[in-house]
């Protein structure tokens, strides 16, 4: 009937990548992408990172089943504003985005998590268009089926197409669409890379984006510190438990022996590279056995180990990077305090920004 919003359990056939495998469960489309390029184990990155002068492990591995879990309740903390404010910018102006995204839009959506944010795009893209399919990217698995299971349960005319898989490997098994395309960055996760590796990342995204395609990228804006600070030092210890769990993940799967009660969780603010610095901090000197490695590592009191950054851009500082990906900014959506923005980003540089409202 005509604007009945409908459900769709199940599309034609598609011709997707040759070397994608895709599993179909109801209404769920779980491809897993091939892997190009292998990336270092636990094992090898512990081993590496553990080793190195000044000692540190990829953030990649705090997104275990448990640390995600935690990373859910850390959006919902009173300190962390960077939900609140991306929440606010997309609660405004969904529907504006996805007008601006082109006609029969496809969403496709990198570290997707439990696409709680998300949902008000797709809601309004059902609005426009009655049916949209939702490409959400995850390394974990788990918590990518049961966030796509939830959302068809929850959001009329939807079909989900799951990317189990590394962002950039899942890039060349993206499933064929002729509308155009939006892909998500959300949660100023842009800012964990070093900037070169953002550049690298958004110039990846680039060279699949045909001229009709969009890139909506989320940055957490140079701020004070004292704003910026407590969101990575909360009163009630979650995201120190956050951190902590990258030594028991070695602990469960290496059979590590590492003591959490001999670390301190700290992130301060560093001017100079205009971000956060996530560190886990030994209190005395120690040594540390991982079984799974038959390996001993020492640390002295004080030292630390680097597990993640967060960098915190202007608008202009973010521009400059565009320039070098070769993209640029058609609108940008902020919130009322201008703490964050969200930019939707083309591939023709030479678009001007337009400041919505």
């Amino acid at each position: 009937m005509p604007g009945m919003i409908h459900k769709v359990t199940s599309t034609q056939p598609q011709a997707y990548p040759t070397q994608a495998v895709v599993a179909v469960d109801g209404g769920l489309r779980f491809i897993h992408a091939p892997v190009a390029k292998a990336e270092d184990s636990l094992a090898q990155a512990v081993a590496t990172g553990l080793s190195l002068p000044q000692k540190a492990l990829p953030s990649r591995f705090f997104y275990d089943v448990a640390g995600s879990r935690l990373f859910e309740r850390i959006m919902r903390l009173p300190e962390y504003y960077l939900t609140r404010c991306e929440t606010e910018i997309l609660q405004r102006y969904s529907d504006q985005i996805v007008a601006h995204a082109g006609d029969d839009c496809q969403v496709v959506e990198f570290g997707s998590g439990n696409s709680e944010k998300t949902r008000l795009l797709l809601r309004a893209a059902v609005e426009r268009q009655r049916s949209v399919e939702y490409v959400p990217i995850d390394i974990s698995t788990e918590f990518l089926r049961a966030a796509a299971e939830e959302l068809l349960d929850e959001v009329d005319g939807l079909r989900v197409t799951a990317i189990d898989g590394d962002y950039l490997d899942a890039l060349d098994a993206l499933p064929p669409h002729k509308g155009s395309r939006l892909f998500l960055f959300l949660g100023s996760s842009i800012g964990n890379f070093e900037p070169a590796d953002a550049v690298h990342f958004l110039e990846s995204i680039g060279r699949v984006m045909r001229d009709q395609d969009r890139l909506l990228v989320g940055i957490d804006l140079r701020k004070s510190p004292a704003i910026i600070e407590p969101a990575y030092n909360d009163a009630e210890g979650v995201t120190e438990r956050f951190n902590k769990n990258m030594l028991a993940r070695i602990n469960r799967e290496l059979c590590g022996h590492f003591d959490l009660s001999l670390f301190e969780h700290r992130a301060p603010w560093i001017e100079e590279h205009s971000r956060i610095e996530m560190r886990l901090v030994s209190t005395q000197n120690q040594e540390v056995s991982i079984d799974g490695l038959d390996r001993v590592f020492s640390l002295k009191e004080g030292e630390y180990i680097h597990t993640e950054n967060s960098h915190k851009w202007s608008q202009e500082m973010f521009t400059s990077m565009l320039a070098q990906a070769g993209l640029g900014i058609s609108h940008t959506w902020n919130d009322e305090k201008t703490w964050f923005a969200l930019n939707l980003l083309a591939r023709i540089f030479h678009q001007s920004v337009k400041p919505s409202s």
